[in-house]
């Protein structure tokens, strides 16, 4: 029996085709690794920054946390859309239509989180030795982390908008 007639019979009986599944399951994968990914770096680098830092202005150190918990909140971006999307993928009635869209979705969210955490993770490094020599500097940093971060919550939106399709 040819592939075709086989899918066309497994749609008239309801049940998700494998690649549906498979599509919708790499979404998932993929918004959550390459998010992570980003995340990860973005964390490394910006510590990296903050200990060296820290060596000769040891009181700045909490005040320049903040590239770290932003670049966490780049990863708890492709949680959610990862989440979102495991919980759509159906034994029946999962389209391969859906499963293009969730993985569009996972991509979206994971690889603009993954362009997020490393500019978070570069500005980050940079920003707090910057500050740690020059103070007036830390508003200027802070608005370039805010821009940064932006390119991670476009992935989500985009994500949010193909995850519901």
């Amino acid at each position: 029996m040819s592939t075709v007639m086989m899918s066309v019979m497994l749609d008239a009986t309801g049940d998700t085709p494998a690649s549906a599944a498979f599509f919708g399951f790499m979404g998932a994968a993929c918004a959550l690794i390459f998010a992570c990914l980003g995340a990860a770096y973005g964390t490394a680098k910006s510590g990296v920054g903050i200990c060296s830092m820290g060596v000769m202005r040891p009181e700045l150190v909490m005040r320049s946390i903040i590239p770290v918990v932003m670049a966490g909140v780049v990863g708890i971006y492709g949680l959610i859309i990862s989440v979102i999307i495991a919980t759509n993928v159906k034994d029946t009635g999962y389209t391969e239509f859906r499963g293009f869209a969730h993985l569009g979705a996972g991509l979206a969210v994971g690889l603009s989180g993954l362009a997020a955490g490393m500019s978070i993770g570069i500005v980050g490094d940079a920003g707090v030795r910057a500050t740690a020599q020059q103070p007036k500097l830390f508003v200027g940093m802070i608005l370039i982390l805010i821009f940064a971060e932006a390119l991670g919550l476009y992935g989500l939106i985009v994500a949010l908008i193909l995850s519901t399709k």
